[in-house]
């Protein structure tokens, strides 16, 4: 019977990719949550500490935690800002833009087995089913 509710799909699904991914991330030295900070800093200039928690849709304190993590395995580094002494930029280190790669090589294969599974048409349907949902999620049309 839960197959049936729109709610357990998405999950299964999504943890199916959690896992996959994560997998793939183990193996090359990392998490899925380390590269999915990796895929989001500037590879060329870094990013600056504040914008990334927003641009990640994170609350600091987990966002700290695998900054930490990442530090720690010298994936990144933190520089100061030279415009603005309070704040940081989160760099990647050579270690770091390798795994990025591997990363983003990973996400770019998974995204072009998919389209060539189910095609063009209905992935642009999924995509539009997915955005009415949030859709209705954000306009609180949901528990009125």
């Amino acid at each position: 019977m839960s197959e049936k509710f729109v709610e357990h799909q998405i999950r299964y699904t999504w943890r199916s990719i959690y896992k996959m991914h994560n997998e793939q991330a183990v193996k090359a030295g990392g998490t899925l949550a380390q590269a999915v900070v990796l895929l989001n800093l500037n590879p060329n200039k870094g990013t600056p500490s504040t914008s990334l928690g927003p641009k990640m849709g994170l609350e600091s304190t987990s966002l700290g935690r695998t900054l930490k993590s990442m530090e720690n395995a010298g994936f990144i580094s933190r520089v100061p800002n030279k415009d603005d002494k309070r704040g940081v930029f989160i760099v990647l280190t050579k270690k770091g833009k390798e795994l990025r790669a591997i990363s983003k090589k990973n996400g770019n294969k998974f995204n072009k087995v998919v389209l060539n599974k189910i095609g063009e048409k209905n992935l642009s349907i999924f995509f539009e089913v997915l955005k009415s949902i949030n859709g209705t999620i954000k306009d609180g049309q949901i528990f009125k």
